[in-house]
């Protein structure tokens, strides 16, 4: 019995030893990762608050990512705000827009305020300069649109006044603003009138004289608000030289592709659109501002419109959807009006929620009522800027939910006397 036992161990040391030596190994190796995950663990930590530390310049970079840049189409809903740039650091010549001058010192002459290359490189960013004008009528068309501007991260802008009263004005409030020379009416001057054809001159007056600086344009009218930045879109067509908006209501793509230039039937609209400094543009801007000087009948969108197909086709590639125009060198694109709105394609159809798209900017054509429905209308979309007193009536607002009886929805003919009825 005892000897047996004694075989038996002896022929189970082997086993033994192969366990111990297989969990001494395990024991190790546990460590060894253990030891590694926490190393691991610290250098992500270190990561993140490294990441999480860092200027805004970094982070914006995610934003900019070529993928991003290239579709339009709304993103699933996400948690948070990381990535959001903050506004571009000013330089140190110029304040952070909106930060008002200090009462205590005297506003500058007006000579410091007439338009220069000096003066619109300090607001340039990445050779582009985004430029509106107006005159104190527009005031808060105007803040407006430099405050949609500023929320999506863009200081690169410069307003042109058109009098010593809204210079004055935007200079007390932070807005970078120039002088035009222009000795505007301070009023509304109303669409079509003498006076404002004689606002569109100074627009191609301002255009010409801007592009000789060698930096990019963006021109836009004041009754247009940014919804999005525009800069990476403008950017995925280098070889462009003019990117006009257009009066097209019926849809020629889906996505967010440039407008199929040959099955554009409305104007193209002067109230958005971006020049590069190119032979082509200078060449078009002069003739432009040469021909409404000479006649000042001639609408300024007309005689761009006249010029610009004077010779329009042929495409420049298969792809781009650029078209050559003008005098057959100048290189043309139409944004998609879909997603660089009007009026009609924003407010009425709503094209860019028909394709999921996110829309660029809304401009206020196809507008009744002027000026005042203009402002009806972005205050509408809740995209106008209004101060807070606005909001704040002594007597409150009143609202009303309306009780329509079905019948008069659903039952009988629908004709002119039941359409009055249901009105009435």
């Amino acid at each position: 019995m005892g000897g047996n036992g004694c075989q038996e161990v002896a022929n189970t040391k082997p086993v033994f030893l192969a366990i111990y030596a297989t969990v001494i190994i395990g024991v190790v190796f546990s460590s060894f990762y253990v030891l590694s995950a926490m190393s691991s663990a610290k250098s992500a930590a270190d990561s993140n608050t490294s990441w999480l530390s860092s200027p805004f310049p970094s982070i914006a970079k995610v934003d900019s990512h070529p993928r991003e840049q290239a579709l339009n189409f709304s993103p699933p809903a996400t948690v948070g705000k990381v990535g959001v740039p903050a506004p571009a650091p000013q330089s140190a010549l110029m304040p952070p827009i909106w930060e008002v001058p200090p009462r205590t010192q005297k506003m500058p002459p007006l000579k410091a305020f007439q338009l220069s290359k000096e003066l619109v490189q300090q607001r340039v960013k990445d050779n582009v300069i985004i430029v509106t004008f107006g005159n104190y009528a527009f005031m808060d068309f105007i803040l407006t649109w430099v405050k949609h501007l500023t929320d999506l991260g863009l200081s690169n802008l410069l307003v042109g006044a058109m009098d010593t009263k809204l210079l004055e004005a935007l200079y007390w409030k932070g807005v970078p603003v120039f002088d035009m020379g222009s000795h505007m009416s301070t009023i509304d001057v109303g669409w079509g009138s003498p006076t404002f054809h004689k606002m569109g001159r100074e627009k191609v007056i301002l255009i010409d004289s801007v592009l000789p600086y060698g930096y990019e344009l963006l021109m836009c009218d004041t009754d247009m608000v940014w919804l999005k930045n525009p800069l990476p879109y403008l950017a995925r067509y280098p070889g462009a030289d003019v990117l006009t908006s257009s009066d097209q209501v019926i849809p020629t793509v889906v996505d967010d592709r440039l407008d199929i230039w040959q099955q554009v039937t409305g104007a193209y609209n002067i109230g958005i659109f971006h020049w590069r400094p190119t032979d082509s543009a200078k060449k078009l801007a002069k003739e432009w501002k040469d021909m409404l000087l000479a006649d000042d009948k001639i609408w300024d969108q007309n005689g761009f419109n006249d010029l610009v197909r004077r010779q329009l086709g042929p495409s420049v590639d298969e792809d781009s959807g650029l078209v050559y125009a003008f005098d057959g060198n100048l290189k043309l694109g139409i944004l998609p009006a879909s997603i660089f709105c009007s009026g009609h394609t924003y407010f009425v159809q709503a094209t860019y929620q028909q394709f999921r798209l996110e829309p660029y900017a809304v401009h206020t054509t196809f507008q009744y009522a002027g000026t005042e429905g203009k402002r009806h209308r972005l205050r509408e979309a809740m995209v106008f800027y209004d101060p807070p007193e606005y909001y704040d009536s002594p007597g409150g607002f009143l609202s009303f939910k309306p009780s329509l009886p079905k019948n008069l929805l659903l039952d009988g003919e629908h004709n002119v006397e039941s359409h009055f009825s249901l009105v009435n």
